[in-house]
């Protein structure tokens, strides 16, 4: 399944019956993602031989019409581009100089069905956080020892009769990370061998009992401060923030 199909899969979740009418005619969802994707692959720069850069920084200029139908997803919409971009870079090899963003901004010169993209590279300061998926919920790890089981007294507790009531530790410096079988019953395993204690690399499952843990270290960043908006501008919505403004 390509990405653009992936988005549209996506966003028919995220639109209920009464937004799908609005987009009866002018500018579609998916249109601007294309056009998102269009703009990484024209801008993307190799730095170095193991570094393609590429804009993260995206302004998308609606016509009047067009903008109002799109505010009306508001920030569902921007995940949904926020993360195909990310996930079109990913693929495609690109790397990013800071958080990405995107701001949807009103032109009265566009006509209808219209729109324009403008794009670059801002920095910005980028710390990293640990996180684990558990069962489709996702649990930040805030203490530089994180202990998982089915006890009530664990940090993180999970509903499996076959775990112990502290399976199993992660430690977490910041940077680096190790998982440790607490001497439980039935054991630990990660990326499906037995373990006792072991590094703990980005994007790996911990098995214990029949759940699985995926630990991953992910970017968490201020946006750069963007420039002043035109007279024009209507609306524009922060990805990390969830705020709107008009």
């Amino acid at each position: 399944m390509g990405l653009l199909d992936s988005f549209e899969k996506g966003l028919e979740r995220a639109v209920n019956g009464a937004f799908a009418k609005t987009f009866r005619s002018g500018i579609q969802p998916v249109e601007i993602a294309s056009a998102l994707r269009s703009e990484l692959d024209k801008k993307a720069a190799v730095v170095t031989r193991d570094r393609i850069l590429a804009p993260n920084t995206f302004t998308v200029r609606l016509s009047s019409s067009d903008s109002e139908r799109m505010a009306t997803l508001g920030n569902a919409l921007i995940d949904e581009l926020h993360d195909l971009v990310e996930a079109h870079a990913k693929a495609q090899g690109y790397s990013f100089a800071g958080p990405v963003t995107i701001t949807l901004v009103r032109d009265e010169q566009l006509t209808t069905g219209t729109l324009s993209v403008e794009s670059k590279t801002a920095q910005g300061r980028v710390s990293w956080r640990a996180v684990v998926d558990i069962a489709g919920k996702r649990h930040p790890l805030v203490k530089s020892r994180t202990v998982i089981g089915r006890g009530s007294d664990a940090d993180i507790t999970v509903a499996d009769a076959g775990t112990s009531r502290k399976h199993v530790e992660i430690l977490w410096d910041g940077e680096r990370a190790m998982v440790r079988d607490m001497n439980s019953t039935n054991g630990t395993s990660l990326d499906g061998h037995r373990i006792v204690e072991a590094a703990l690399p980005p994007d790996s499952t911990i098995t214990i009992g029949h759940t699985d843990i995926v630990f991953r270290v992910v970017a968490q960043a201020a946006p750069p401060v963007p420039p002043p908006p035109p007279a024009d501008y209507t609306h524009a919505y922060d990805h990390r923030s969830g705020s709107a403004f008009s």
